[in-house]
């Protein structure tokens, strides 16, 4: 059974409705009152707007310290509920036969909330290294809140030996992911009436010539690879994900514009990928638009992205996560997370954390409270290892 304080943080984590259009500066600041409270010393990494915050905040070593030690990230944003079925209210913690309902309780703040929980236990421990919370907004949306708060970091010269990312994974270690590219692109063609087929450029014929192409080169990556077999699905993936276009049945649109997402094995460059479907338009597809309208034009636009992670075997976080949770199995997940922004940032990382991503972003998400159990055991082990 966790313990009460756990249950309690989570209570209130879930209780701010942190879903990624609205701030989540309300529950960042109860979190940093609570710390401070505590003598912990915390900083609010602004977004550029002010209307988000990142927060860092580190329980000193033994010595005073604040150098090196690991960073317990986690984000505070959730996904929507809008047009889900609950059961019970999304954003009330619901106790059910060993389950603790309610958004975010998986996806993450029942990582977050075992990790707060623990703080008082934390900072009476003679650690020889500082232990860090890295939390971060608007990672449902495109990982756009990390990218700030490391930025900030590098410039304070602040050093991290390790950090665990704590998105739900049954509390087993995943030591990569892929990466997730999600584009834009908007075709501009030209309107005329349907019974004048000749004098418009039809947007959404030419769309759905390129996401043909992209189809066929995600049917290229399936059957030949580059493959990893460690994945669920073990080859990079293109779809197409959203499409809109024209005004009337009796018009010729001028105007189409679709989303598509690729998910990169660690390895492959996504912006090589990304190219690959601009030499397509640029060598075939606008040449022939514009033989209808000379004015055509296509743009693409990047809504998100957050790069491939791929653990080494030999890092020492991951083979300190591996001892602490006993299991030494290699896993890698289609899904991403934060934690290449870290590697990228030269810190090494793991996914660590309770729950099970199949519960995460649908109605009636849940956490058990036999995984925070673990998420509690595996933290007070992880601070007696510093």
């Amino acid at each position: 059974m966790s313990t009460p304080n756990t249950r309690s943080w989570l209570q209130t984590l879930v209780g701010f409705d942190t879903t990624s259009r609205h701030s989540n500066l309300h529950l960042i600041e109860h979190v940093r009152d609570a710390l401070a409270a505590q003598g912990v010393p915390v900083q609010l990494i602004r977004s550029p707007d002010g209307a988000k915050s990142n927060l860092f905040a580190t329980l000193p070593a033994r010595d005073g310290s604040t150098q090196g030690g690991i960073a317990l990230s986690g984000h505070t944003d959730v996904v929507p509920v809008d047009g889900q079925q609950w059961d019970t209210d999304p954003f009330a913690l619901t106790e059910i036969d060993g389950k603790l309902y309610g958004r975010g309780t998986c996806d993450m703040k029942g990582f977050i909330a075992a990790g707060l929980a623990l703080v008082p236990e934390f900072l009476a421990m003679p650690r020889s290294k500082p232990l860090h919370f890295a939390l971060s907004y608007d990672e449902e949306v495109g990982c756009l809140g990390a990218p700030v708060m490391l930025h900030q970091l590098r410039l304070q010269g602040q050093r991290l030996d390790g950090c665990i990312v704590g998105e739900p994974t049954s509390m087993q270690p995943v030591v990569a992911h892929k990466g997730i590219n999600v584009w834009r692109c908007t075709l501009h063609g030209k309107a005329a009436h349907s019974s004048l087929t000749p004098r418009g450029s039809n947007a959404i014929e030419y769309a759905a010539r390129l996401i043909c192409r992209i189809r066929d080169m995600a049917d290229s990556y399936r059957a030949n690879g580059p493959y990893d077999e460690f994945f669920d699905v073990p080859y990079t993936t293109m779809t197409t994900n959203q499409i809109s276009g024209g005004i009337a049945v009796n018009t010729i649109p001028e105007r189409c514009e679709f989303a598509y997402e690729f998910r990169n094995l660690p390895g492959m460059d996504p912006a090589g990928i990304q190219a690959q479907v601009e030499a397509y338009v640029q060598q075939e597809l606008l040449p022939r638009m514009r033989q209808e309208f000379a004015e055509a034009r296509i743009e693409f636009d990047s809504l998100a992205g957050a790069p491939a992670f791929d653990s080494a075997e030999t890092e020492a976080i991951n083979q300190l996560v591996q001892a602490l949770t006993g299991d030494r199995t290699k896993r890698k997940v289609a899904y991403a997370t934060e934690a290449g922004l870290f590697q990228q940032a030269g810190i090494p990382t793991v996914v660590c954390g309770p729950g099970a991503i199949a519960d995460a972003h649908k109605a009636n998400e849940y956490v058990e409270l036999a995984q925070l159990q673990r998420c509690e055991d595996f933290l007070r082990k992880l601070a007696q290892s510093l």
